[in-house]
């Protein structure tokens, strides 16, 4: 009966687990970087958000002030004309 099996040396299994390591990092860095870049893109869409909302929120207040300055010249004049 023959022993068809291969002998393994320590040198030969170091070197196939550092192959093995290897190539792990490889796949896992490609994949933190897609993550990498999905967050960034998160990041930006959030940006974008947060201008608009800001830009709104600026329309609104010289809405606001707008509506305010108005209401208060119509005060005056009711009072001028009442005390005229």
């Amino acid at each position: 009966m023959e022993n068809n099996q291969k002998k393994v040396t320590l040198d030969s299994l170091a070197t196939m687990i550092a192959n093995r390591i290897d190539g792990m990092e490889e796949k896992m860095d490609a994949g933190f970087k897609e993550v990498k870049d999905e967050f960034k893109k998160v990041r930006d869409e959030i940006k974008e958000v947060k201008d608009v909302t800001e830009n709104i929120q600026a329309e609104i207040i010289k809405k606001v002030d707008k509506v305010d300055h108005n209401t208060l010249i119509y005060r005056v004049e009711k009072l001028e004309k009442k005390f005229v």
